[in-house]
């Protein structure tokens, strides 16, 4: 079983073929992107990138655009009635991996 170690929105991600995984908003072309910045490929050899591996990308197909719960941010200022309540919902992209080419 082959997998890569994607980098995507900041944070990275262990990948094999027809795995489903929640990822910053993307941008998509016809239901499909592409990642890159691929640190790490492994399909019967392993192949460490020096940032990234050279030649190496991961498709995937987009599944769905959202947004996550809302979380609630609160700030206070002890003894001075200064408090202020905000609420965010993080944009997400769904995708599910299709091909890992090295």
């Amino acid at each position: 079983m082959s997998f890569a170690v994607i980098k995507t929105g900041g944070k990275q991600y262990k990948v094999a073929e027809g795995d489903v995984l929640y990822v910053e908003k993307l941008e998509s072309k016809d239901g499909q992107v592409v990642f890159d910045n691929v640190l790490l490929v492994e399909n019967g050899s392993l192949k460490v990138g020096k940032p990234v591996v050279s030649g190496a990308k991961v498709t995937a197909k987009v599944l769905e655009d959202g947004k996550g719960k809302k979380k609630m941010v609160f700030r206070y200022k002890s003894k001075t009635r200064q408090h202020k309540k905000k609420g965010h919902r993080q944009p997400f992209t769904k995708v599910q991996i299709t091909k890992i080419e090295s």
